[in-house]
């Protein structure tokens, strides 16, 4: 791997940590502050909106500028987000700016992937990019639960600056203060990510133009043989995952009785079997043979169901490990696939953002939805079985897709797998 993929590694990891442990107190600060129960799952759903709003215009905007430079613009968005929800602003308003942040953030740092390593080493690179942000998940959702538990808050809100009133008394205010400096130590690691080869693409100043240009992306992908299955698979699967971590922090306290802190390391757990997943796969994958891992999705699915057959901790922690490790390995090679098939159709900026837009549209679907079914008084369990039902189904009538795309559509897919194996870009 070149120099510049561990410089991206680290901003990765300071990035993503710091995201996750702002969920983890931002669903605190909502607790504690006496706000309505919807509000907790309506977190996933406004951080994915601007997702879905900017998908026309993030990815054209990381093609036109150095990625590096979109990376640190974003992350200076996020820490706005972060001082905005620690100083009084609603919480779901402040981590839906915090998520334009990450929505412009994304194309760049999947983008500059495609720019700096060849298409041989585009699954072993997702492998550990994602092993990365697992581990990222994991540190972060412990860090905020262990920041906004008592044993911490203590000592941290016992910290006073001399001559200022910094208004933090609570321990999720005094988590976030925290956490703004985890978004600066990224933003540093982003100057200095390297400047590549790759041209830079004009940025239109016409939004009819740019409309028009993400949706003729979109569409071009979505015919795509191989990139319809790739991106069916990961839209679904990041739709459901992203909704699945504040899920699991209501199926703790309904199931096991925990508080934020607690449930906390449940979330941790599921992340670190994604995290193995996605290394094995990464190892064991190759590009043209991504499709193959589809039947995993049917399983996961399932396995999300059987939550509700579990009542205690030693029960929970190997079946929500073998739930992650199973989500690991079924996303690094349809990811890299979906990454492959983008490069080739229309860039690497554009590609992500369509990613982006179809992934966070799902997140955003869902989350409204169970934000729904919890302001009408659904139970976690409830939730819970929906959600896998919504999984298995799905990913069954994929592999149908794909299957009839195999007899109808053989000799195009062959020629597309065979780019797979042979592009040394």
């Amino acid at each position: 791997m070149k120099r510049g993929f561990y410089t991206i590694m680290s901003a990765q990891f300071f990035s993503s940590l710091a995201d996750n442990a702002l969920l983890v107190a931002a669903i605190e600060l909502l607790k504690s502050s006496g706000a309505p129960a919807w509000h907790v799952p309506a977190l996933s759903p406004m951080f994915a909106l601007f997702y879905v709003i900017l998908a026309p215009f993030v990815g054209a905007f990381a093609d036109a500028v150095p990625k590096g430079k979109v990376m640190f613009i974003s992350n200076a968005i996020k820490v706005v987000g972060c001082l905005l929800m620690l100083f009084g602003g609603h919480p779901l308003l402040a981590y839906a700016i915090v998520g334009l942040g990450a929505a412009a953030y994304s194309p760049a740092k999947y983008g500059i992937l495609t720019e700096l390593l060849p298409a041989s080493q585009l699954v072993k690179a997702n492998g550990w990019i994602e092993g990365l942000t697992i581990l990222s998940i994991i540190f972060g959702i412990l860090l905020g639960g262990q920041l906004v538990g008592k044993n911490i808050a203590v000592h941290l809100l016992a910290f006073n600056l001399p001559l200022i009133d910094t208004s933090i008394d609570t321990a999720p205010e005094a988590a976030i203060s925290l956490i703004v400096f985890l978004y600066v130590a990224a933003a540093l690691f982003n100057l200095k990510i390297p400047r590549t080869e790759a041209p830079l693409q004009v940025l239109s100043g016409n939004v009819g133009t740019l409309v028009r240009d993400f949706s003729n992306c979109n569409a071009r992908l979505w015919n795509d043989k191989l990139g319809q299955i790739s991106l069916a698979t990961t839209t679904l699967f990041w739709g459901v995952s992203g909704n699945l971590r504040v899920i699991v922090f209501a199926w703790a306290a309904a199931a096991l009785g925990y508080g934020t802190t607690q449930a906390s390391s449940l979330v941790g757990v599921v992340a670190i079997g994604t995290a193995a997943g996605a290394i094995v796969a990464s190892m064991r994958c190759r590009l043209d043979q991504a499709t193959g891992v589809i039947p995993l999705g049917i399983a996961m699915g399932l396995l999300v169901i059987g939550l509700n057959f579990i009542t205690n901790v030693w029960a929970a922690a190997p079946f929500l490990i073998l739930l992650g490790a199973i989500g690991g390995f079924l996303v690094v090679p349809m990811n890299a696939l979906l990454q492959h098939r983008g490069h080739n159709l229309m860039g690497a900026g554009r590609s992500i953002a369509v990613q982006n837009f179809n992934e966070q549209a799902c997140i955003l679907g869902l989350g409204a939805f169970y934000a729904g079914l919890t302001k009408f008084g659904m139970s976690a369990f409830g939730s819970i079985t929906i959600f896998g039902l919504v999984v298995a189904v799905t990913m069954w009538l994929i592999r149908r897709w794909h299957r009839s795309n195999c007899i109808v559509h053989k000799d195009e897919l062959d020629h597309l797998l065979a780019i797979a194996r042979t592009d040394k870009h």
